[in-house]
């Protein structure tokens, strides 16, 4: 069966955002004269957003003292260099442009806020039919609503769809809105759990698999 809509997480699934989100943290540590933190140690957070990073920076949670202020600043820093050294996954622009010439509905369900996620589409030139942002809604990944949104936004059905992501919180919500649900094993992958223990209908070694693909 073709899947009546393709839906994507957004950072570590269809873009390769790390360098400008680590550059940003890096960039906070610059400027109180601290050294810079590894990029891999910072690279397997990127899914989790600015909370992530300033953990890994800065062994910081929210509430802890002056976390708002270093969010804060960290977010003002990303957004005026997001598009900096970001890009698409090798392969993700050929499953696009697959998708469009065969009249492939698709998606980007992310838990980015829009400040910062459209943006970065329009600097990427992409074209998706539609955007769910981790703002949109009262609720985001890992609830199911953002995904059940974006289809009928599209007059689709989303247990007829296909979610893909990299970190365990997609899988989750693909899985509680009853649609295929893949495994981006070349994103980020996070922290969490193996990726064979996501649950997740099927795991994927890269983007180009996505081509021609079929819900069993």
């Amino acid at each position: 069966m073709t899947p009546e809509i393709f839906l994507f997480d957004f950072d570590g699934t269809l873009v390769d955002s790390a360098p400008d989100l680590a550059a940003a943290a890096n960039h906070l540590r610059l400027v109180r004269s601290l050294p810079p933190v590894p990029y891999d140690k910072l690279k397997v957070t990127a899914s989790s957003g600015a909370r992530g990073l300033i953990k890994a920076a800065f062994d910081m949670d929210p509430g802890s003292p002056d976390y708002e202020e270093i969010v804060k600043e960290f977010l003002d820093y990303y957004q005026d260099h997001l598009a900096d050294h970001s890009g698409l996954f090798p392969g993700v622009q050929e499953v696009l442009n697959w998708f469009d010439d065969n009249s492939i509905v698709w998606g980007v369900v992310t838990n980015k806020h829009e400040r910062f996620t459209y943006p970065l589409i329009e600097a990427l030139r992409i074209h998706p039919h539609v955007v769910v942002c981790g703002d949109t809604l009262p609720e985001r990944k890992p609830s199911p609503l953002p995904l059940i949104y974006a289809a009928e936004k599209v007059g689709k059905d989303i247990t007829k769809g296909i979610y893909c992501g990299d970190d365990k919180r997609d899988i989750t919500a693909a899985n509680s809105a009853e649609c295929f649900s893949i495994a981006a094993q070349w994103g980020y992958l996070g922290k969490t759990n193996p990726i064979e223990e996501w649950g997740a209908d099927l795991i994927m070694r890269n983007p180009s698999e996505l081509i021609r693909f079929q819900i069993p």
